[in-house]
């Protein structure tokens, strides 16, 4: 495909993927709906079903094909990637390739069965930073996302011989079973499993029967979201490449996206209360331009935010390291809350801690899961003082450092107001000399 010149389409067949998958939703749509109109289930209606199936997945595939016409996308004179879409209203979409985040390619379990891919491009400053080209052929996606990075380091290609391999250096895997039992022991789930067996037991009990609708909830919802998660962290692999760190993961979807190393803006290191035993941590980032991604433990776009759901704390820290090489987590000098601080968290005052060195800062916080937040001075938007009413009256206070939005939260809780104040002008002051270095 790009060895021709341009424009270029996604592969013939991207109509009949995108129609097979939507095959699952038309069966399901099928099967609630034949009794509720009054079908009984025979021959007859197995076979009108099937009809129906088809042809609703031949609309879906027809649209697309006429999509399939319309979307073509090239790199201009200019140098960017341009997308031109749209059946109904056209769109034209051009990537300046200078704020290209990341390039990854994705393959779903229906993409996967055609040997395709998607390709996804993050791009920092837009309102819609994300733009999808679905579906190519494995190479295809590969030669495409070289071609896109090439050029985005300032580099025109001279032509795509072969696909550059994914990775180079594995840096670090989550066996499966690593990961089922993490996803047990995660303090959420472990507690809701602990209190369908305090529901189990009290309705035997009372021998009644009551409360098994409310365990099967409380027992089911949590096992479901184990298993979410292990479909979609299967087989999770960290490692280096020229540019970043690049994830692999998940078994029905296999994901593959990568974190550059300059655009992480700040770190955290959990430890659910279960974990500890064990020295596991999972480690989160804010990633410049993926604002509105969240942890996994919300259900959205987990793996852009998640350097590693799961690892040894040695495991950890060489990630880290290698996306902050001048942080060094064990060496930080803490300083914790005052004792008076437990009439305002009586559970986790004693965790409640701050640290600095030259160049970074970082706050603790946590009992049941401990959390650890780090962040380079140059990177943080903004440093803030803050006092609750409840704060006011034990005379403590609450420095800030904003970060880009993500799942990190840099808040150093319930210090002495008056030190608070001194470490807010003091890290103000050292974020305005990191900056103009």
């Amino acid at each position: 495909m790009l060895n021709e010149d341009g424009p270029w389409r996604v592969n013939p067949i991207s109509p009949l993927v995108h129609a097979a998958r939507t095959v699952p939703a038309w069966v399901a749509l099928v099967f609630v709906a034949a009794p509720a109109v009054g079908f009984v289930w025979g021959l007859l209606t197995i076979l009108l079903s099937v009809f129906v199936i088809a042809t609703l997945a031949g609309l879906v595939a027809l649209f697309q094909f006429v999509n399939w016409q319309r979307l073509t996308f090239w790199f201009d004179d200019q140098g960017d990637f341009r997308v031109d879409s749209g059946v109904l209203t056209r769109q034209q979409r051009r990537v300046q390739l200078s704020r290209v985040q990341a390039v990854d390619v994705v393959q779903p379990l229906v993409a996967r069965l055609f040997s395709m891919a998607e390709i996804t491009i993050e791009v920092a400053g837009t309102g819609e930073s994300r733009v999808r080209l679905s579906y190519l052929t494995r190479d295809e996606a590969h030669l495409l996302r070289e071609a896109i990075l090439t050029r985005a380091r300032g580099a025109t290609p001279e032509g795509t011989a072969s696909v550059v391999p994914e990775e180079t250096t594995v840096l670090a895997r989550v066996p499966w079973p690593t990961l089922a039992m993490s996803l047990l022991l995660r303090t959420s789930t472990a507690g809701l499993l602990l209190l369908t067996v305090v529901i189990l037991a009290f309705a035997i009990r009372r021998e009644g029967w009551s409360g098994l609708g409310l365990a099967l909830i409380t027992g089911g919802v949590p096992i479901l979201t184990v298993f979410a998660e292990f479909i979609r962290y299967y087989g999770f692999t960290v490692s280096e490449a020229e540019d970043g760190l690049r994830l692999r993961f998940g078994l029905l979807k296999t994901e593959n996206r990568t974190i550059p190393a300059g655009r992480v803006q700040a770190i955290e290191i959990v430890e659910p209360l279960l974990w500890r035993r064990k020295d596991w941590v999972r480690v989160r980032v804010n990633i410049a331009g993926v604002g509105k991604a969240s942890d996994s433990s919300s259900g959205s776009n987990g793996g852009e935010t998640l350097l590693t759901p799961v690892a040894t704390r040695a495991e950890a820290l060489v990630l880290i390291a290698y996306l902050m090489p001048t942080l060094h987590v064990e060496a930080l000098d803490w300083h914790s809350a005052p004792h008076r601080a437990w009439r305002r968290s009586p559970v986790q005052f004693t965790m409640l801690a701050i640290g600095w060195t030259d160049s970074f800062f970082a706050a603790r916080r946590g009992r049941v899961t401990r959390r650890t937040a780090l962040i380079p001075i140059s990177r943080a938007q903004s440093v803030r003082w803050t006092q609750g009413l409840w704060e006011r009256a034990l005379n403590l206070a609450s420095v800030h450092l904003d970060s880009t939005p993500g799942p990190v939260r840099i808040s150093g809780l319930h210090l002495d107001a008056a030190y608070a104040k001194t470490v807010v002008f003091e890290q103000a002051e050292r974020c305005a000399a990191q900056v103009q270095s």
